[in-house]
């Protein structure tokens, strides 16, 4: 097919890769607009524009869609399908009708269940046991189209929304593929009305970890922040960042090291942290970041 491809994330990019994998010819990759990075505050492109150039594909990034020529420029493209995963802007009704099949939506949830910005980080922190990919049909409301194929993964006790992430954009890959090769006989879906909740964007103020809450949520927290923003907590005055942990046993007053392992006592239960980063420093593994800074028994965070 002819496709065009919307993405701009890390997210984004294995799925590019499978489309062109699978020998569609890419019309044109749209994506965010190149922003300031770094110390030198240069522009930087997108994960997906940087891929996009070493692809030798066409890249285009708009600030908006809503202009009539940036929606004539798209229809000009004359393509049969358009994929898109994590784009960043909202495609007026003329964007979605453009193309033969119109636009596809790759989300990283078992819809209705987690509309919106943050889905793998909110299962998660939810304790979900299960999400996956959905191949929806969009319409002009948020997350709300008939979903075409869907493939569902369990979530792992330890797993972060790093490691999940990563496992949810290549199943999106496999799944866009499999859904264009089906598409003349897929049935789109409609959502169920029940069961409908919202991902709402991270903020950063939800990631200041309180001991006092239980153990379980805690440790969902801590592996759903991770690794961005990251929760954290203070040790010894300083800010550290908490980037895996398991549930442990053990009780005590909340915020209490339990042992020289970093078993930390929680309102209910305990948490094993298992990998730390201090500011200005790398992630470690508990055991490593213990040997350079040890936090013994007894030590409240």
């Amino acid at each position: 097919m002819r496709v065009v491809f919307m993405g701009t994330p890390d997210f984004s990019v294995p799925v590019l890769e499978a489309l062109v994998g699978a020998g569609h010819e890419i019309a044109a990759v749209y994506c965010q607009p190149p922003r300031p990075a770094g110390r030198g505050k240069k522009d930087r492109p997108t994960p997906v524009h940087a891929r996009a150039l070493d692809l030798g594909l066409e890249v285009r990034h708009p600030v908006s869609l809503k202009g009539t020529e940036a929606q004539a420029d798209f229809a000009a493209l004359g393509a049969d399908v358009a994929v898109v995963v994590a784009y960043g802007l909202i495609l007026p009704q003329t964007v979605l009708d453009a193309p033969r099949h119109g636009c596809l939506n790759i989300h990283a949830s078992l819809l209705p269940r987690w509309r919106g910005a943050a889905p793998i980080h909110r299962a998660i922190m939810a304790g979900d046991a299960e999400t996956g990919i959905c191949i929806m049909q969009m319409e002009a409301g948020l997350d709300t189209g008939p979903v075409l194929l869907r493939a569902t993964t369990p979530i792992g006790a330890e797993e972060t929304t790093g490691a999940l992430h990563d496992r949810l954009s290549a199943m999106g890959g496999d799944l866009i593929v499999e859904a264009l090769a089906r598409l003349p006989e897929l049935t789109a879906e409609p959502q169920p009305e029940d069961g409908i909740t919202y991902a709402a964007k991270i903020d950063k103020a939800e990631a200041r970890v309180d001991w006092t809450r239980p153990a379980v949520e805690i440790d969902r927290q801590i592996r759903g922040l991770s690794p961005f923003p990251g929760a954290w907590t203070e040790i010894a005055g300083e800010r550290v960042k908490l980037l895996a942990s398991r549930l442990a046993e053990g009780q005590g007053a909340p915020g209490a090291v339990l042992d020289d392992a970093l078993t930390v006592a929680c309102g209910t239960g305990a948490v094993s942290l298992t990998r730390l980063q201090r500011a200005g420093k790398g992630a470690q593994d508990a055991d490593i970041f213990l040997r350079g800074w040890p936090v013994p028994k007894g030590t409240r965070l």
